[in-house]
Parts: structure tokens; sequence; C-alpha cells
């Protein structure tokens, strides 16, 4: 695949702007626009046809989070799913038929040597599909235009076919070709004949997919305002074909199902405020790290010494997500306490001159798509949604054209871990929309995809905004870094076009900086930002390693 340019420009919008990975999904958001809806109705717009239009990233099947602000304050909503109520770990134990191996996500225990971990693929780690609720809460608490339209442009797309895009085409061929054909079961019989254009083949750039059964299933979630999907017949076609091939999730498990709106959280950083949804997200791990940061003189910084405290300080904020980050229903995830100064300043004392791997704190003692939308009354929003690793589970259920996600394998296998696999509890969640504030005044969304990228591309997105004063499209196009695990660090290879960038690159390898140059675009997340302007409109930005836009009105 081409490596994508990462020259663009701002778009500045008079009114109103949707910044997304997919140019239909943002025409369908803009259009919510002209016809008289509010960012809201935008953002809902733009998700539901990026289902369509980009599906190995999200589907109907997949979990959404947002947090809206609506002029005068800021609303966070968690429509992820939980888990079936028949899944427990011995359930999992009894099932697995090969020796576990370690997990390359986020998740419980030491990064890369748990000794058991969640299945990938299949009914196992499938959880209840969030999303559909989702878009139907926010529309009743904000939405302007009647619910039912905001689906037609996505059904439009399902229904008579679209472009795919060239990104989208080169993930969904690897997930066509390299992913698929390792799985078997009756589970994964149906993936082909949605996915595929002949049983096979993933449409290719520039080719017409068309997905019929999808349009069926939105018309239904729009007429039915979801009612259909967790308590009427999409609902039961779901639990049927669980049930002839041996899922787990059940029709109450459907009809359970409920959103939260929560309070965001946030760190002050220099002056400003970045906001995330509070756990079962990773959102805290973006604000450990910039809490550590807040207290080091990054202007007076080389950028060797910068890029090495980023590093560190979002290894800090990593080691403490993974440990104590869980459904707040079920375990007491201490959030405040993680928060304050105080742990932040013991946290910092740990960054030295060389690469560390650092353990977990004590407080207790003191595959994603993204989207932002705002609109000429100020309204604005942060949303993200996703069916996690390419096309989720692989489970796609017959006749209804979408499938579901595998969010599951977020759940620790470790007996007694927070986040341990458990009935009717939310996993720990990689997808975190941000938001941004100055002193409490708005200044806009953003947010970056990419599993374990995404609270490394807050932290490196708002530094870039707050310590540089960029603009959100050059923010954006900044080289960035990738930590995983250890001591490796993968950076992207422009960073090293500038004498600057090799002499940062070669000084952290002399720190013990395992760096590698990272040739895959997609390691390093897509982003979008939107900023708020001092005299009305706005200033946008999109992910130039993908193949979306920012389109303004």
């Amino acid at each position: 695949m081409a490596v994508p340019s990462l020259d663009r420009k701002p778009i500045y919008a008079p009114r109103g702007v949707v910044a997304t990975s997919q140019p239909l999904a943002a025409a369908a958001g803009v259009a919510a626009l002209r016809r008289g809806g509010n960012a809201v109705d935008a953002a809902i717009a733009t998700a539901i046809a990026l289902t369509v239009v980009q599906p190995g990233s999200n589907d109907i099947g997949g979990d959404m989070f947002a947090i809206v602000w609506d002029g005068t304050r800021l609303h966070g909503l968690n429509a992820s799913g939980r888990s079936p109520a028949a899944l427990t770990r011995d359930v999992v134990l009894d099932r697995l038929d090969e020796t576990p191996r370690p997990f390359a996500g986020a998740l419980g225990g030491d990064q890369g040597t748990a000794p058991l971990t969640m299945p990938s693929h299949g009914w196992l780690p499938v959880t209840v599909p969030g999303a559909p609720a989702g878009w139907r809460d926010l529309h009743e608490k904000f939405g302007a235009l009647p619910f039912a339209e905001l689906f037609d442009d996505a059904v439009a797309y399902a229904d008579q076919g679209y472009l795919v895009s060239p990104t989208v085409a080169y993930h969904w061929d690897r997930s066509a070709t390299m992913l698929h054909p390792k799985l078997s079961g009756p589970q994964f019989a149906h993936w082909p004949e949605v996915f595929t254009m002949d049983g096979v083949r993933a449409p290719r750039a520039g080719e017409r997919w068309r997905n019929p059964a999808g349009a069926r299933t939105l018309r239904r979630i729009a007429e039915t305002k979801a009612e259909a999907f967790y308590h009427g017949e999409i609902a039961q076609t779901i639990a049927d074909f669980a049930a002839r091939t041996g899922g787990l999730l059940a029709a109450a498990d459907l009809a359970e199902h409920r959103s939260a709106w929560v309070d965001p959280i946030c760190a002050g950083y220099r002056g400003y405020e970045v906001w995330e949804i509070p756990p079962n997200g990773q959102g805290i791990a973006a604000l450990l790290a910039l809490n550590v940061l807040d207290g080091c003189d990054i202007a007076a910084a080389s950028l060797e010494e910068r890029l090495h405290w980023q590093v560190e300080a979002m290894k800090l904020g990593f080691a403490d997500a993974h440990t104590y980050v869980a459904d707040p229903e079920h375990a007491n995830v201490p959030t405040q306490a993680l928060l304050t100064p105080e742990y932040s300043a013991t946290r910092r004392a740990l960054i030295g001159e060389r690469a560390a791997t650092p353990a977990p704190g004590d407080p207790a003692r003191g595959g994603t798509v993204y989207l932002c939308a705002a609109d000429a009354d100020g309204m604005m929003v942060s949303l993200i949604q996703s069916t996690y690793m390419g096309f989720g589970s692989h489970v796609t259920v017959p006749g209804l054209g979408f499938g579901l996600q595998n969010r599951g394998a977020g759940f620790s296998m470790e007996a007694g871990h927070r986040n341990v696999v458990a009935p009717g509890k939310r996993p720990f969640h990689t997808i975190i929309p941000a938001f941004l504030t100055r002193d409490g005044a708005p200044v806009g969304p953003f947010g970056v995809m990419g599993g374990h990228m995404q609270p490394q591309g807050h932290m490196q997105v708002a530094m870039s905004t707050v310590d540089d004063g960029l603009d959100p499209q050059a923010a954006l196009a900044e080289p960035r870094w990738y930590w995983h695990a250890g001591l490796s660090v993968h950076v992207e290879p422009h960073l090293l076009a500038t004498p600057e960038g090799a002499a940062a690159v070669e000084g952290l390898r002399r720190r013990g900086h395992e760096v590698s140059i990272g040739e895959s675009a997609a390691m390093f997340g897509n982003g979008q930002a939107i900023w708020r302007m001092p005299d009305g409109g706005y200033v946008a930005g999109s992910e130039p390693r993908a193949d979306g836009c920012a389109s303004a009105y």
C-alpha cells in the first residue's frame, strides 16, 4: 500500500464541520447539518455511515463512546456492551482447545507474558453490541432531526453500493486472505457471504461493494429506534444463531443492555484540560502520562529528551491502566486517586536517564473509527466506535449483514484481576474519544484510533497542540512513535527526515530504547481534530495516513 502524503492543509469552516476517516461518511454528517441538524445529528449520521463504508474497523455489531459539549458543559456516553450471562472464566478454560498464547493487546498481567489469554475470534469474545443503543441514546438527549433520517445515507451506500477506498481495501484484503481462511466452524461460515465479492476475495480499491442485508438491518434499527435490535427480530436472530453454533449470547443479554451517561475525567496540562471517558476505557492512561509530563520542562528539552520523557510517561500510564482499569460496576477502580498531583509526582520521580519497564503504582495508599463534529451553535461531539481487531470476532449472523465485535478479548484471564472475565461485565476497552478545553472553555474534540496506540496518540496530539501551537492538521501530521511492550519503540520513517530527528533516535538508542522504524502507517493510528476559532467557526484536520477528510459547512 502506498504511503499517503502527510502534506495536507487545515480546513476552515465558517459554521460547522465533520472530520473522519471516510469522505462518504463525512458527507453524510455534513448533509445532516445542511438539513438543520446539530453536531450530534451529524455525528450519528457519520457513525452509521462508517459501519457501511469502513466495515473492517466498525460495524453495527460494535461498541461506541462519545463526549458532547452542549454549549455549557461536557457529557460522556459509555455505550459499550457487557459479556453474556453465561460467560465465566471456567467456561473459557473448558473451551480453550489449544495452548494459550501471549495476547498482543492490552490487558491484565504482564504485557506479552500472561499465561492465559482470551481468544480473539469466534463466540467467546463476543459481547453485546452497544453502538445501536448509543446512537439512539445520543439522539434522545441531544438530537434535532428525526432519528430515522440519520440513516438515509448509510442505507443508500449499503443498498446501492459505493466505491471502496484504498486504505480500507488494503486492510480488507488482509482479513480476507490472511486471517479468515485460518478460522473454521459454523460461526464463521457467513462472513464470506457478506464481506467478500466471490466467497474468497475482498473488494479492490475503486470496486463497488453492496450489502443489502445490512441495509435492511439499518432500516429496522431506524424504524424502531433500536428496539428491534435489543428486543425484537434482530435480537432473536442473533440469539438463535448463537444457540445453533455454540455461542453464549442470549436474547436476555441483548434485552438487558443499557448505555451509561458518565462524567468525563480530565488532566490539567499547561493551562489546558484533556478530557476522556472514565474506565472501563483506557483513556486514563493518556491522562496519567500527561499528569507526569506536566511537571517536566518540555520547552527547554531537546527532541531526544522530549521523546524519552513521553515514552517513559506513557509506560507509567499503561502500567497503571492495565492494572486498575475494569468495569466500575464490578470492581473498585481508583480513578480519582490515580489522577491526583501527589500520585503523579511519585510516578514522575521514576523517570531516569535510561529506558525502563515500570511496575504499576499503588494509588490506594494516598481494528476502530473516530469522528468529530461541530455546529454553528457551538455544540461539539467526539465519537468513536469499533468492532476491534479487523472485522471483530468474524462471527456474522446470516441475513443481517453485519459482524459481531470481539471486545471480550479485552478481558483478563488472571484469576482475581479487576478485569477478569465474568458474566454481565464490560471489558477493558481500547476505544476512547477525547476533548480539549482551556481554563474550562471549549477548544474542541479530538481522537486517535488504533488499539494500544490511542492514548499515545492522544498525548502526542495534545502536546503538539499545547506545547508547539500547531493547528489540528499539522498536529496530526507530526511524526509519531508507538510503544507496545518492554523497551521496544517504533518510530515513523519521517521522524528521521531531519538531522534533529535522526539524532534524537540515536539518542534514544543510547538510553536503552530498542528503536525500530515502523513501516506500516496503520501502526501509528488515525486521528481527527476540530478546534474552535476565537472569532467563530472552526479549524479542522483529518488523518493524512488514511482516506478521510474534514468536510466544512
